[in-house]
């Protein structure tokens, strides 16, 4: 058995992992896993932008902390925590402060100054962006800071299960993917930043490694799911692939027309129109395609034409190549075809009640980013707060870890123990999934896809989500019966496979179950059948654990404040 020794290990190389290990480097011996090479992260898909209430524009000059605050919480539906929303808020500035003195290249302003655009639920222009391709900038950016700094990478480990004694972490189990070895790192803190789950769905702008990993793991070491069934759908995914068409596209002006000709927005939110809040533009789109004023009853448009060659040139030539590549569409001369899909998990890693932010029940366990829920976003999340989160409780974890007394200090045989009994689960598993003659991986995970996609989706109801229950109870049966070869392990990329599927389905079922249970309308969980917000009853974060064979639900109280709450209109 293999073993690495470190004082805090981060699992996940985005922005999130990268910007939690910057923090740590100077002073600790940390280190970063991913199960792909870091620049290859999810974080840089995000294409339109990040959130700083910097106030660089003319419309933006009135704009504060306190602003972009408001609408954070606003467009949350009142489930954000708003004591972490005002940390968010108030330290966004000085974040894009410091990547651009790290040397992130944003986009300019002809005076000089950062550029911002507007975008959806914002009073006022406060995206700071990089054209359309933001997260690459900024992932890039990041990681040559963690260079610079000498952490070091284990790339292509794979998290497979952590190591507990008692209520403290101890360290987790990983499989090195080149040679097909486990191998254990021993360490006194962890922070899971493995990003979201959003692959449980079919039609998904997410990458291919977005599979819930961290989240599977906390939920296999008993950490409540917090407000997992509150998914994101972005309104704006091309038809066919799902690749994302940044809500930057609208920020500059872009349109949405049904196949009548009509911006349908104005009957939906006359003041924001197209640049209302993501949960709103979705469900719209989705309206017009189900009573037949969709192209093909399949998709909208999301016209740019008007624009002009120039602006979407220097803005948006991500979104252009995209297009022409994937659609045959030059949004230069055509509309581009769009169409809802799921996009980011609102809910994650339940961190505590009370405590740092970030950290989870288990003693020296931190989660981050898309992972965690810490509860910035509640029940519908702004564009541009995503990549804002990561650098801004990257920064905060850091801190927490470095400040934190050392956890109780664990005997060396306690330790062993438990890596042992852990290592052999796995050895268990491995040989099980050889011995099995049961259904392929592959089966298994398109059941789940189509479940998901069908009964989980932009609009929700009993007969539904119960479905759904059901289908995944029985995909958790299939599961287990699971058949895939172990035997050889070096670039097994089949076992990857069924060890992501292992997580999924857990959180698959963990969002169904949720989304069944919360019998009310809030943000981007839409029930046909309850379509008003509940207050009395749901004014509550949903905590979701596994029992036996059984999941359970428990709840516990939103953190409100300064903003007081009302209903949503725009």
């Amino acid at each position: 058995m293999k073993v690495e020794e470190f004082d805090a290990l981060i699992v996940g190389g985005g922005l999130s992992g990268l910007r939690v290990a910057i923090e740590l480097a100077d002073t600790m011996n940390v280190a970063i896993i991913s199960k792909v090479y870091p620049l290859r992260s999810h974080s840089g898909a995000a294409q339109g932008g990040i959130n700083a209430s910097l106030g660089n524009t003319e419309a933006g000059k009135k704009d504060s902390p306190k602003s972009h605050a408001y609408d954070t919480v606003y467009g949350s539906d009142y489930l954000a925590d708003q004591d972490a929303v005002m940390v968010l808020a108030e330290e966004a500035p000085k974040i894009v402060i410091e990547l651009e003195s790290m040397g992130a290249p944003f986009s300019r302003l002809d005076s000089g100054l950062i550029a911002q655009r507007p975008f959806g639920g914002a009073g006022f222009p406060r995206t700071c962006y990089a054209g359309d391709r933001t997260g690459h900038a900024l992932l890039h950016t990041v990681y040559e800071q963690c260079i610079r700094k000498g952490v070091k990478f284990f790339d292509e480990f794979f998290l497979v299960d952590l190591i507990k004694v008692g209520n403290n972490i101890a360290g987790l189990v990983s499989l090195d993917i080149a040679s097909g070895e486990l191998v254990v790192f021993r360490l006194e803190s962890v922070v899971l930043a493995t990003g979201g789950f959003g692959r449980i769905y079919k039609r998904s702008t997410n990458a291919i490694i977005n599979t819930g990993d961290g989240l599977g793991a906390a939920f296999r070491a008993g950490i409540p799911m917090q407000d997992c069934e509150f998914v994101q759908f972005h309104p704006t995914t091309l038809y066919g692939t799902n690749i994302l068409m940044t809500e930057g596209a609208r920020g500059e002006g872009g349109y949405l027309f049904n196949k009548n000709q009509e911006r349908f927005m104005s009957k939906v939110a006359p003041k924001a129109m197209e640049l209302a809040p993501r949960d709103i533009v979705a469900r719209a789109i989705d309206t017009e395609i189900l009573e037949g004023r969709g192209f093909d009853d399949s998709y909208v448009h999301l016209d740019l034409t008007h624009l002009g060659k120039e602006k979407i040139m220097e803005r948006l030539p991500g979104i252009r190549e995209i297009s022409m590549y994937f659609a045959g569409v030059d949004p230069i001369e055509k509309p581009i075809p769009v169409q809802p899909g799921q996009h980011y998990s609102m809910g994650g890693i339940a961190s505590k009640y009370k405590g740092d932010f970030g950290e989870t029940p288990l003693e020296g366990l931190y989660s981050i980013g898309e992972t965690s829920c810490i509860s910035v976003h509640g029940a519908n999340r702004l564009g541009g707060n995503s990549l804002l989160e990561t650098i801004v409780f990257g920064r905060y974890v850091g801190r927490a870890i470095l400040k934190k007394n050392k956890q109780k200090k664990l005997t060396a045989s306690d330790v062993k123990k438990a890596e042992s009994n852990v290592f052999k689960s796995i050895e268990n598993l491995f040989s099980s999934w050889s011995e099995n003659t049961g259904k392929k991986p592959v089966e298994i995970r398109n059941a789940m896809k189509n479940t998901m996609d069908v009964n989980v989706g932009v609009y929700r109801e009993a007969t539904r989500l119960k479905q759904a229950v059901e289908d995944l109870q029985q995909v958790q049966k299939d599961f287990k019966t699971m058949h895939i070869e172990t035997h050889e392990r070096k670039f097994n990329f089949g076992l990857i496979r069924a060890l992501e599927l292992r997580s999924m389905v857990d959180i698959a079922e963990v969002t169904a179950v949720a989304a069944l249970w919360r019998k009310e309308s809030r943000g981007a969980h839409f029930r046909t059948d309850y379509p008003t917000r509940d207050d009395k009853q749901f004014m509550v974060h949903s905590l979701v654990t596994r029992k036996k064979d059984e999941l359970v639900i428990d709840t516990k109280p939103v953190t409100l404040g300064l903003f007081e709450v009302k209903e949503r209109a725009y």
